[in-house]
């Protein structure tokens, strides 16, 4: 496998209709938005969805969820300290870190733990941003009720009462909005951690199927789409172009005389020709 010498920059067009795409646990589980009322989903939120999706398709992952742990481990200290070599080597204890996990040598990961001996930041070459929505999303609310108490209920007197108070809910969800994922890969990080073009591959294919497996009460099955994945190779490792012109050779505007779109087809999308680079567009799952 060789290492990644070529800069990579990509950003995915992800359609949102009627789920709650990433909530905010300080804002009522809602799904987030900024103060203009675009909707966002953190970054932080995309990588746990890749992975996912990299767990799915076979690779080995540091940072996973406690349902999804396929290694018997309950936490990152015991993974950590089981896995790895107990070494003071900062280098070589981040070296084998990145050469057993997928994700470490993707995205990075800080090995900070009581039980370790050795504390050790690793930078990963791959970059997500924060999503945000082409246009305002509306958010709808609603009130649900649960069919039976959670806990025996008592009324004032001490009797058993009807209902008690978690029979009651809200449930939030964006009626529709569609958001757009931007990242890159670095080849100096890529270097460094051992990045290869199989795991570009394979973070490339992650996008394209990101909502595979995804699916809950919160965001149903079909509520989340990855439309278009824009995927940039450039030929040499800084890049042709910056990333962030990259990313701007993509627009996405709303139709003459739609103001509050509802579907994926009241948008105009046009990409920018760079020259020099090319584009390659792949449709989502």
């Amino acid at each position: 496998m060789s290492v990644l010498n070529h800069k990579i920059d990509f950003t995915a067009l992800v359609s949102v209709s009627m789920a709650n795409c990433n909530g905010d646990p300080l804002n009522g589980n809602r799904p987030r938005t900024d103060y203009q009322g675009f909707g966002e989903i953190s970054d932080v939120c995309i990588k746990r969805k890749l992975r996912n999706r990299m767990q799915d398709l076979g690779a080995n992952i540091f940072v996973q969820s406690d349902e999804r742990s396929d290694d018997g481990f309950k936490s990152l200290s015991e993974r950590a300290s089981k896995t790895l070599p107990k070494t003071k080597d900062r280098e070589e204890y981040a070296q084998k870190a990145c050469e057993i996990w997928t994700d470490v040598r993707s995205f990075g990961q800080v090995f900070a733990f009581k039980s370790g001996s050795v504390s050790v930041g690793v930078r990963g070459p791959v970059t997500v941003h924060q999503a945000v929505s082409v246009s305002p999303v509306e958010i709808n609310s609603m009130q649900i009720t649960k069919s039976v108490n959670g806990e025996p209920a008592k009324n004032e007197a001490g009797d058993a009462d009807k209902r008690s108070s978690d029979t009651m809910g809200s449930k939030h969800m964006v009626r529709f909005g569609l958001y757009r994922i931007k990242g890159s890969i670095n080849v100096q990080l890529a270097q460094k951690t051992g990045f290869t073009d199989e795991d570009a591959v394979l973070i490339k294919e992650c996008l394209r199927t990101l909502f595979e497996n995804d699916a809950s009460a919160a965001r149903p099955e079909g509520s989340m789409e990855v439309v278009k994945l824009y995927w940039w190779e450039h030929d040499c490792p800084i890049g042709q172009y910056s990333s962030a012109k990259v990313h701007r050779s993509l627009h996405v505007t709303p139709k003459e005389g739609v103001d509050a779109p509802t579907c994926v087809d009241d948008y105009n999308v046009t990409l920018e020709e760079l020259p020099g680079l090319s584009c390659e567009i792949v449709d989502g799952l």
